[in-house]
């Protein structure tokens, strides 16, 4: 199983070709508490880079980036209910979609937690 991180904050960890996706503790302590998130439709296709979903807090709202190109084929439905989970646990119960990789060397480029430490100050 292999977790990577992007400059915007997210990780995706991938498990037999499926990446799970989330925003990292940092960017749940910078947005403050979450009270809504929308999620992608499971069958969108989406491409690196691409607007994949919302989270808002009482502060700020901000988009949700794929970090790889691919299909959603999982939404993480207990969040439209509970988007706090994202706060609680944002690299577990909080993960946003699964997506099936089209291009798995897209990975490639991403940091690991080491370098995102760095990245993200601490």
């Amino acid at each position: 199983m292999t977790v990577k991180y992007t400059e915007d904050h997210e990780w995706i960890r991938v498990e037999d070709g499926i990446g799970t996706v989330g925003i990292t503790d940092h960017a749940q302590e910078q947005l403050g508490d979450v009270v809504y998130v929308e999620l992608p439709e499971v069958g969108a296709i989406v491409a690196k880079g691409d607007a994949s979903g919302v989270v808002e807090s009482v502060k700020a709202a901000s988009e949700i980036y794929a970090p790889v190109s691919g299909e959603i084929v999982d939404a993480n439905a207990a969040l439209v209910d509970a988007p706090q989970t994202v706060n609680t646990d944002p690299t577990g119960a909080g993960w946003f979609y699964r997506i099936r990789l089209s291009d798995p060397s897209q990975l490639d480029g991403m940091m690991d937690e080491a370098a995102y430490k760095a990245h993200a100050g601490g």
